[in-house]
């Protein structure tokens, strides 16, 4: 089974870390977040459900703690080349058996960078990594380091990227052939997957959103599925997905005629992503694009009626969500770089009248305008 990068690229992408653990005095990483072990070793798994560290020393030494079955998963899908398991039992205590391998690695008394803000590092195991480490070496909070290497993607990465939005257009092709008066939601849904996994993509990070009538105004998944009224309106957000990396996209679509507030609220919406978009280039700020964002909301009457944040980065993210760092609201400083992929959505629900409307896709930063990865128009569409 190939490894999805070359072995050059994963090499350097560790050597990048390895120069910003020097920068951060750190003498190794501590990695609990699959997207880390993903980037960098290409290592794939959902196994990070259960107590999973790769060790990265400064000296590029990689080693792996996992349970059995990751075994033959790390073997396959990484490079990574000391791949330790540890035993399920009601005694196993897999951060102590994490200690006897960074005794091993000459780690005693040095300083570790942790990824404390993991979805593979629950609380409780926390605690015990703290613990078991307590007087051994010295721990910082170290989450963002790979996550900054991981924004600003390659050219390699950027081919996955292009094929994920054209995966995001097959989807929202099939929801447009689907959907109508009288359509069941759930076969709505089942063609969207069906035309992303047909063209060689992923499950996404997180759920498909999907929700009609006063659900329309909701941008979370819910259970439950419903057929649509001959006059209705169904909101829609999600992502083409292909070897983990996304292309968001967000459509609210009227089934029957728009209302007249659906048409006004989608030219607030187009005007305000268009904004957004125009501000993603290179110097400007994830906060600058927010407040173009905001500027336009707010001068059509719709403050009360947007959100305060606007879009995210996007990435190879595993679940459970798509969002990546960093995201656009006000103030936030990071500074856009061409190789960024952005997500922008356009979100106004008007809870009085009950009418949603949203707007949205992704882009790449380039060194001049940025590039929509979707081939879809923005006009909008009724069934």
């Amino acid at each position: 089974m190939p490894l999805h990068f070359s072995e050059a690229e994963l090499a350097e992408r560790r050597a990048a870390a390895c120069r910003l653990m020097e920068q951060e005095g750190l003498d190794g990483l501590l990695m609990f977040r699959q997207e880390s072990m993903y980037y960098l070793t290409g290592y794939d798994t959902f196994g990070y459900v259960f107590f999973q560290c790769l060790y990265l020393g400064a000296d590029g030494r990689l080693v792996l703690l996992t349970r059995a079955p990751d075994l033959r998963q790390a073997q396959q899908t990484s490079m990574i080349p000391d791949i330790r398991i540890w035993v399920d039992g009601p005694e196993a205590e897999p951060a102590h058996e994490l200690r006897a391998i960074l005794e091993e690695a000459g780690c005693a008394g040095k300083k570790l960078g942790v990824e404390y803000e993991a979805y593979g590092l629950t609380a409780a195991n926390g605690k015990r990594l703290d613990a078991a480490l307590e007087g051994f070496c010295s721990l910082a909070d170290a989450s963002a380091l790979v996550s900054k290497l991981r924004v600003v993607k390659s050219p390699a990465e950027l081919a996955y990227v292009r094929r994920a939005g054209e995966l995001a257009d097959a989807a929202w092709q099939a929801a447009l052939d689907t959907a109508g008066p009288g359509a069941f939601e759930g076969d709505i849904m089942a063609a969207m997957h069906g035309a992303i996994f047909r063209g060689g993509g992923d499950d996404p990070g997180n759920e498909f959103i999907l929700g009609s009538g006063p659900g329309a105004l909701l941008c979370r998944y819910y259970t439950g599925r419903r057929n649509l009224d001959p006059q209705d309106q169904l909101t829609l957000e999600w992502a083409g997905t292909y070897r983990h990396y996304h292309a968001a996209m967000m459509r609210t679509l009227p089934i029957g005629d728009p209302l007249p507030l659906h048409r006004e609220m989608h030219a607030v919406a187009q005007d305000a992503l268009l904004a957004v978009e125009d501000s993603l280039q290179p110097g400007k700020t994830y906060g600058e694009a927010f407040d173009a964002h905001g500027r336009v909301m707010d001068a059509a009457g719709y403050q009360a009626h947007r959100l305060n944040a606007c879009g995210y980065s996007l990435g190879t993210t595993f679940a459970p969500n798509w969002m990546d760092w960093p995201m656009l609201y006000h103030g936030n400083p990071v500074v856009f770089v061409p190789g960024m992929v952005v997500f922008c959505h356009m979100i106004i629900f008007n809870s009085e009248a009950g009418v949603a409307m949203t707007l949205g896709r992704s882009s790449v930063v380039t060194e001049k305008a940025a590039e929509p990865l979707s081939a879809a128009g923005l006009e909008l569409l009724n069934r």
